[in-house]
């Protein structure tokens, strides 16, 4: 059935909407007025300088968008075609296009069906001898199973890259996400809890990695030899306004998680009466939902009939991630024999409603209670 055309003007509640703030505002101003636009502008590093005091790493290293800091993640290690990568099939193709792409071969493990996060069983499922690293993404507002599959890296010898895209400034027992991991990465598209409209990181301790992400995203350039390359690397870099707007951000997280919190309760309180819902987690294994997304997950009735009703009563949706391993654009030798049956289920019966400073507690009740109406009518 065909979906009814609405107009999209003010009365239309969008998944998101982001906000800008008059010191957002004044800090990309004091950046133009200084003339620091371009991407090699002294402000880059003090951006990094916030994103090092933030997550308390030893280097940041700022890039264009978070698909190019994994894709740098990746490069940087070295790996070749007899390598294993796991990953979770339940995450944004990027993770995939990046592995991929450092002639590794991508392994995909499920997710737990509650947390929809990757587990250390779950890695488990799926390690070989083969394994030489592990993506460990955390999705939707709450986190992987951190720790433990930290200590299995360290146990195995396997290198660990945290996407940490959707976690800004989560913790999992008071330990920060992006500090896990070997090389971390992150993003900072326009819905994340802090944006430079485009633009992401990578978070290094490592000197040797450090170095080299340097010149790696910035055309292998050495002040040394300005117009004398080795390598045949790419423009990666950050722009200036890009880093202001960043700066501004980022000294905002806590609030932006408080705030998402307190719209997610107003959500549980109402969602929880139905039994044909599940609902995000609050908290799980030491980690507080910071809710970057509020997901739902059908148990009967379809999705995609929700999210045309959704769309007909002017209320925007996203459906979940579509797993990895199911993607159209993936080589038959890397699919997997059995199925991920948390992931494929995700991906056909999950989707996320509007949240954002941009919806009012009327706005938000009357959204749940449509949503109700139609997974309980």
């Amino acid at each position: 059935m065909m979906k009814k055309k609405i107009k999209q003007d003010s009365n239309y509640l969008s998944v998101f909407e982001p906000t800008v703030t008059l010191k957002d505002k004044i800090s990309v101003l004091n950046a133009l007025n200084k003339k620091y636009i371009s991407g090699t502008s002294p402000i880059i590093r003090e951006f990094e300088n916030s994103l090092e005091n933030q997550f308390s790493s030893n280097k940041a290293v700022a890039v264009s968008n978070g698909s190019v800091a994994l894709d740098l993640a990746f490069q940087l290690l070295d790996l070749n075609e007899n390598d294993e990568v796991i990953l979770p099939s339940f995450t944004i193709i990027s993770c995939l296009a990046a592995v991929v792409r450092s002639k590794a071969r991508p392994i995909f493990c499920d997710v737990d069906s509650n947390s929809w996060n990757m587990t250390l069983q779950n890695v488990k499922d799926v390690f070989t001898e083969n394994t030489r690293a592990i993506l460990m993404v955390h999705t939707y507002g709450l986190t992987a199973e951190a720790k433990a599959i930290q200590e299995f890296c360290k146990d195995n010898n396997l290198l660990l890259i945290e996407d940490a895209a959707e976690a800004h400034g989560q913790t999992v027992n008071d330990q920060l996400c992006g500090t896990f991991g070997d090389i971390a990465t992150l993003s900072f598209y326009a819905n994340k809890h802090m944006t430079t409209g485009e633009g992401g990181a990578l978070l290094i301790n490592d000197e040797m990695y450090y170095d080299k992400a340097l010149k790696m995203r910035n055309l292998d350039f050495d002040n040394s030899r300005r117009f004398q390359h080795e390598n045949f690397y790419w423009n990666y870099r950050m722009s200036g306004l890009q880093a202001a707007l960043g700066i501004s951000q980022i000294s905002s997280i806590e609030k932006t998680i408080e705030k998402k919190i307190k719209q997610a309760s107003i959500y549980n309180n109402i969602l929880v009466e139905s039994d044909n819902l599940q609902i995000p987690l609050i908290s799980n294994q030491g980690s507080r939902n910071h809710y970057w997304v509020y997901g739902v997950v059908l148990k009967s009735k379809s999705r995609d009939e929700l999210s045309s009703y959704l769309h007909n009563e002017g209320i925007q949706t996203r459906n979940f991630f579509w797993p990895l391993h199911m993607q159209n654009v993936l080589k038959d030798e890397f699919k997997p024999k059995n199925s991920l049956q948390v992931s494929e289920s995700l991906g056909r019966q999950g989707l996320y409603i509007p949240m954002g400073d941009h919806l009012s507690k009327q706005d938000q009740i009357t959204i749940a209670r449509k949503l109700l109406t139609f997974v309980d009518g």
